[in-house]
């Protein structure tokens, strides 16, 4: 059975929410990070958590609550969302910023590449007919010609493989930095929901 095309634009849209379960809103954010709390970076843990969930999520809107067991300052439950999505959206910056250093080594390295297989086919076409009267013009010209080949692997490696992986992880991060962020006071003591997640993590 085929599913029909409102159902797989349902799948598409429909929002993905991750309930993140923390002691404290102090494990979100990494605690040796000096900045100002809205532009503190999260803790790894934490970031590690939320973008595998996202990935294995899938395309579509995203959600985060943030179950805390301790009730926050008016002040920080509304700069935590924001911190959290800004500390995204600038992941997705720097990320395409990644992306067009690839590029532009991607194009270079193709510039450089085409060149030296063209010298090195002119050079070897040369060899070969200045030896043509000893055996070794055509190994010359082939040595050469894997040569200006191998110059090659560069340019091939970031326009067929490297520049693609990632483009997807800047728009993952992106995503995230554009995803809904809610907190909730939940105690430690009541039972977890079936689809929550508890972040734990261990410090020195």
């Amino acid at each position: 059975m085929t599913p029909a095309p409102e159902a797989e634009r349902d799948a598409t849209t429909a929002l993905r929410q991750l309930e993140l379960h923390v002691r404290d809103v102090d494990q979100l954010f990494n605690s040796i990070d000096p900045a100002p709390f809205r532009e503190r970076d999260l803790d790894p843990n934490a970031e590690e958590f939320i973008v595998g969930w996202a990935r294995e999520e899938g395309p579509g809107p995203l959600s985060l609550k943030i179950c805390l067991d301790r009730a926050l300052e008016a002040d920080e439950e509304r700069v935590v969302p924001g911190a959290v999505q800004e500390y995204f959206k600038h992941r997705g910056v720097v990320t395409r910023q990644r992306l067009r250093q690839t590029l532009q080594v991607g194009r270079t390295s193709l510039i450089i590449g085409v060149l030296f297989l063209a010298a090195s086919i002119f050079l070897g076409d040369l060899l070969e007919t200045a030896l043509r009267s000893t055996r070794f013009g055509g190994f010359v010209r082939e040595s050469l010609l894997i040569g200006g080949w191998v110059a090659m692997w560069k340019p091939l490696e970031v326009f067929l493989y490297d520049w693609w992986p990632i483009r997807d992880e800047a728009r993952l991060f992106e995503r995230l930095g554009t995803m809904r962020v809610n907190i909730e006071r939940e105690p430690a003591a009541e039972s977890e929901a079936p689809q929550a997640a508890t972040l734990q993590t261990t410090t020195a």
